[in-house]
């Protein structure tokens, strides 16, 4: 009876411990949850300087955040990623010591595309040197690419003698992930060195962009840092369905052409949260592209964010349905920025620009239509590119000339249903840091106003 007594008193004492270890226990996994998030940097929040971004900003984190607890919620979840086979590049023979890594990483992509639910691992704490390389699709089955480490471009440009245009190209792949914490590095200097650009006696010939997606379907492309292209950083050419986000693009403000995104002939296509300083537009979207959006950029130093330029060589262009969000521009060149060349054939429609400051920016707002090359005078009569139906609202801040809108349209194809809404942009003077009003020069824009706009085109109100 005695043991009987004792045995309930024990399992009373473990009923009453039962809740005190489950506290434990869930106090345990949202620890663990917890120091995953600690690494994972909080999302670009772009302040506007009035009562409402506080609220859009919260609201905008905590989508984010919602979307990233549903997401480490996925991983921890049984799935097929839990029992993924990991190829790692030092398997494979890859050392990271300076040497070229090509080789391995060819061996590793070959084994990790023709498996099933696999990670391509580029491991942390070592620089990987690559020749030119191409990882082609399709492969088994959706698989990620994750970089860790940094993988840095030969630099001898003799190793790119069989294709001056590319570094590293991802073609043909589908539901594919390239993600990590790593870097990328153009190791461009030598190229910048060597451009007509920066050296007027030298003939202009090619460089590599460092990062190429063609043809790719279901691609995302996240947390990673780009550094120092030799040319473009990241092109999404003949994609669809992209996700670029949270990315950090950077090469000095005097290197020759070094775009941060490019986009061409791509469609539905989100970028989203990035930090892009670089030579050249931080954002660039060329024919073909359609479904656009860009959200909670920080662009500075560059040349903008570019609509074109479009209609080349008399060539047909078609870009339609591109929305910039929430960005923020800081000594920029331009700031939204549509430009196509005279002759040109096909049009720019159904475009929006909205939510943005613009800090010392040269050119705040511009359209030009009437770009031409200098072999062939510009004529006002030339065919164009035909420009409709674009928005600019809710921009504000200081142009770093005095003219802060400019549309520069053709006299036979004029820019059509141009609509501008609390418009609020200042002339700030370098040298006395003085703010004074800005001017508006509208050739050819067929043009709407609402709420405060400033400046405004002559003749309008």
């Amino acid at each position: 009876m005695c043991r009987g007594l004792l045995g309930c008193r024990c399992r009373c004492r473990l009923l009453l411990l039962l809740p005190f270890l489950i506290a434990i226990v869930v106090f345990e996994f949202f620890s663990l949850c917890s120091s995953s998030y600690a690494d994972v940097d909080p999302p670009l929040l772009i302040n506007r300087g009035d009562g409402k971004d506080r609220d859009q900003q919260y609201h905008g984190y905590s989508s984010k955040f919602s979307s990233m607890l549903t997401t480490r919620l996925e991983k921890m979840a049984p799935s097929p990623v839990a029992s993924s086979e990991i190829f790692n590049v030092d398997d494979y023979g890859a050392m990271g010591d300076g040497e070229d890594d090509s080789e391995a990483f060819k061996e590793a992509w070959k084994e990790a595309c023709s498996s099933t639910n696999a990670i391509f691992l580029v491991p942390n704490d070592r620089t990987y040197h690559l020749k030119p390389i191409t990882f082609s699709g399709p492969c088994n089955s959706p698989f990620a690419f994750k970089i860790e480490g940094t993988i840095k471009a030969s630099p001898h440009i003799s190793d790119y003698e069989k294709d001056r245009r590319h570094w590293i190209i991802f073609e043909n792949l589908t539901e594919f992930t390239v993600e990590g914490k790593g870097i990328i590095n153009g190791n461009g200097r030598k190229w910048w060195l060597n451009s007509c650009k920066v050296n007027k006696t030298l003939p202009c010939k090619e460089a590599p962009t460092a990062v190429t997606f063609y043809q790719c379907t279901n691609l995302r492309v996240e947390g990673l840092r780009f550094r120092n292209a030799q040319k473009m950083h990241l092109s999404f050419q003949k994609c669809s369905n992209v996700k670029a986000l949270n990315l950090w693009i950077y090469a000095p403000g005097n290197s020759p052409n070094t775009d941060g995104i490019h986009v061409t002939a791509t469609q539905i296509i989100l970028i989203q949260n990035c930090l892009i300083m670089t030579g050249d537009d931080c954002i660039s979207i060329v024919s073909g592209s359609k479904n656009v959006r860009a959200k909670g950029i920080t662009c500075g130093p560059g040349h903008g964010i570019s609509i074109g330029s479009l209609g080349a060589g008399k060539s047909e262009a078609e870009v339609s349905d591109v929305v910039v969000d929430t960005a923020k521009f800081t000594g920029t060149s331009n700031g939204v920025r549509i430009k196509t060349w005279q002759g040109g054939k096909g049009y720019a429609q159904n475009i929006i620009f909205q939510n943005i400051v613009m800090d010392n920016v040269t050119n705040p707002i511009i359209i030009d239509q009437n770009y031409c090359d200098q072999k062939e005078p510009c004529t006002q009569q030339a065919e164009a590119v035909q420009v409709s139906n674009v928005m600019y609202q809710n921009i504000r801040g200081t142009s770093g000339s005095e003219v802060a809108v400019k549309f520069d349209c053709s006299k036979s194809f004029p820019c059509l249903e141009i609509l501008l809404q609390d418009i609020d942009l200042v002339h700030r003077d370098k040298t006395d840091d003085k703010s004074t009003q800005a001017e508006a020069s509208c050739k050819n824009a067929r043009l709407k106003n609402r709420g405060r706009v400033s400046p405004q085109c002559p003749g309008r109100r």
